[in-house]
């Protein structure tokens, strides 16, 4: 009886592995005898848990798998095997939100709901979770759609386990989406922008700028409008990093106060004996006198 080696070390190409995988393709051997679990190992190119054995490669999920199939490979291949790999068009298949408009017409089982979510959370009315396209796995010639990733995975891993599942009479009402320029402002700036409004004006509160020859309101409300615009992850790179840049001058020029306040002297002080950037700082800040913080 030959035994199994690992092959993790070895300068294995693609084009050989693929010409000598085992009856299970990519899927390990392993996973699927013990648990009925279908673990897809192409998602990764690493031979880090594969095997040879009998000629043939085997690649296993983790460590636990490999340790597993070293030491009793023939328990997982065929014929002792419990559980052959299906046929390719038995298989799930992950999909693309592109994959999944093109099936159009094609409707999602379960009306839209996630089949993982739903029995795990043991067939509860509160577990009528809906799935989104962008999680999507065509099985079975059907299509099902997901809350997550990793509900995903799960009904990948077995698809048998959630695919046959019947629907209760009472579902939840369809939830309409709500435009956010359809609420009142109250309502839009909680659900706009609530977050970064908060920590524009955290920051403020913690800074108390003042800009020079401006009110205390005024500077606060333009601290709040250059911070929005410098962290609003909605607009371009370029703009963010534009903005930054606009509040890091604005925080410089309201730094000039209190700069000024504490080495301006009462005495007259020839140049020689003043700080080195004190005369700068006070023609700047003398400078900001007829100047719109806004413009530029």
């Amino acid at each position: 009886n030959r035994k199994a080696a690992s092959v993790a070390d070895l300068c294995i190409t693609p084009q050989e592995l693929q010409s000598r995988l085992g009856e299970f393709e990519q899927y390990c051997p392993v996973s699927l005898a013990e648990k009925g679990e279908l673990v897809d190992c192409s998602v990764t190119s690493s031979l880090q848990f594969a095997a040879e054995f009998r000629g043939h490669y085997y690649k296993m999920a983790s460590q636990e798998e490999l340790n597993k199939f070293l030491n009793a490979p023939e328990l997982y291949v065929p014929p002792l095997a419990p559980h052959p790999l299906p046929s390719p068009d038995m298989l799930p298949k992950k999909l693309t939100m592109a994959e999944v408009k093109a099936l159009f017409p094609k409707k999602a089982e379960m009306q839209g709901y996630c089949p993982v979510t739903y029995l795990d959370g043991k067939q509860r009315y509160e577990a009528l979770v809906p799935g989104t396209i962008e999680y999507a796995v065509e099985y079975r010639d059907k299509l099902y759609i997901f809350e997550s990733e990793e509900k995903l995975q799960k009904f990948m891993r077995l698809p048998e386990k959630y695919c046959n599942q019947k629907l209760p009479h009472k579902l939840p009402p369809i939830k309409e989406p709500v435009l956010l320029t359809a609420l009142p402002l109250t309502g839009y700036l909680e659900q706009g922008i609530a977050t970064a409004l908060i920590k524009a004006m955290n920051e403020v509160g913690c800074l108390k700028p003042k800009f020079p020859f401006l009110s205390v309101k005024k500077t606060a409300l333009l601290f709040v409008a250059h911070h929005l615009k410098a962290y609003n992850l909605k607009s371009s790179e370029y703009v963010r990093k534009k903005y930054k840049r606009k509040l890091e001058q604005f925080i410089d020029h309201c730094d000039l106060i209190p700069y000024l306040g504490t080495k301006m002297t009462r005495k007259y002080k020839e140049p020689q004996n003043r700080p080195i950037d004190f005369d700068h700082k006070l023609r700047m800040f003398l400078s900001l006198k007829d100047v719109d913080p806004t413009s530029g």
